[in-house]
């Protein structure tokens, strides 16, 4: 039996995001600043793409482009933005979070994969800024992450 291949779409918009859906897209996942590696979309972009979409909505939190590492003002930013998802039907969100060292933030991670539950967690591109991949990698699967974003280790 030949594997099923699922389609996922990138988008910037929710308009975007309908136009994957009628071109057949399985998934997409919602973001705004695409030239600056993505950041969360506005609330209203996340609602008018979950009113209008009948495919799996994922969304990018990210509050910020640059690295990976977090005030605690952003953080609480992050957590209410996994709470609005949560509330309005998102089907999984996009995280990714790293410590000074380039390792993977396990902390901050779990803590955001047990507040997005049951929501599905992609953990993103923060990954391809380890210094460990492999163990990396390791570290998500046993955290319970559903799926990874990666470009191969380039940034």
């Amino acid at each position: 039996m030949k594997p099923q291949i699922r389609i996922e779409v990138c988008c910037g918009s929710a308009q975007s995001a309908i136009n994957a859906q009628v071109g057949g897209a399985h998934r997409v996942e919602l973001c705004q600043n695409l030239e600056a590696g993505g950041t969360t979309p506005s609330a209203g972009e996340i609602l008018m793409a979950r009113k209008q979409l009948s495919i799996e909505l994922h969304v990018l939190i990210r509050p910020r482009d640059g690295d990976f590492l977090y005030s605690d003002h952003e953080l609480e930013i992050i957590r209410q933005d996994i709470f609005f998802c949560k509330s309005v039907g998102v089907n999984g969100v996009v995280i990714g979070f790293l410590m000074k060292n380039g390792e993977i933030d396990q902390r901050l991670t779990t803590e955001m994969i047990e507040l997005a539950h049951p929501m599905s967690v992609t953990f993103h591109r923060a990954f391809d800024v380890c210094r460990e991949p492999k163990t990396a990698l390791e570290q998500l699967i046993g955290m319970g992450v559903d799926r990874l974003l990666t470009s191969g280790q380039q940034p």
